[in-house]
């Protein structure tokens, strides 16, 4: 029986487990059990698991930043994918971040993810084009929080 409840930090174990064994996740120090701790915490109610047998076969993270959503780590186990679980962990999520009054949600999935590319397109998501992402770790700031405010 398949069954999708609010993702916990307790589930950190089962994430990493099914992350691990979905090709094209990329996994980065953000995704430390303290780091999937602080985003479940900043973003109540977003991010959903998927249990089918007593076993984690689904995840999705969800949140926003006040203006857009975003989501990350949507991931299904490759033996469990055809029943809609990616969609419907989907439709959990953006119904939470609507409830929140955000109109617009991203993802960020890798050019090379075609498994990815091709799950987002058929689930009528737009590929945006006219920018870039550019990245860089916050470690070589040399001042604090105060000094910022």
């Amino acid at each position: 029986m398949l069954g999708f409840r609010e993702m916990a930090a307790a589930d950190y174990d089962a994430m990493m487990e099914l992350w691990r064994g979905v090709e094209g996740l990329e996994l980065s120090g953000a995704d430390s059990r303290e780091g999937i701790a602080a985003y479940l915490a900043r973003n109540p109610g977003m991010s959903f698991v998927a249990e089918a047998e007593g076993r984690l076969v689904g995840t999705i993270l969800g949140g926003h930043d006040g203006r857009r959503g975003f989501i990350y780590h949507l991931a299904v186990d490759p033996a469990s994918r055809g029943r809609r679980i990616g969609a419907a962990l989907t439709e959990r999520c953006l119904g939470a971040i609507a409830a929140d009054g955000i109109d617009k949600c991203h993802i960020f999935v890798k050019s090379d993810n075609e498994v990815g590319q091709g799950f987002w397109t058929r689930a009528g998501w737009a590929k945006r084009s006219g920018f870039d992402v550019f990245s860089r770790g916050t470690d070589v700031l040399e001042l604090t929080r105060a000094e910022v405010r």
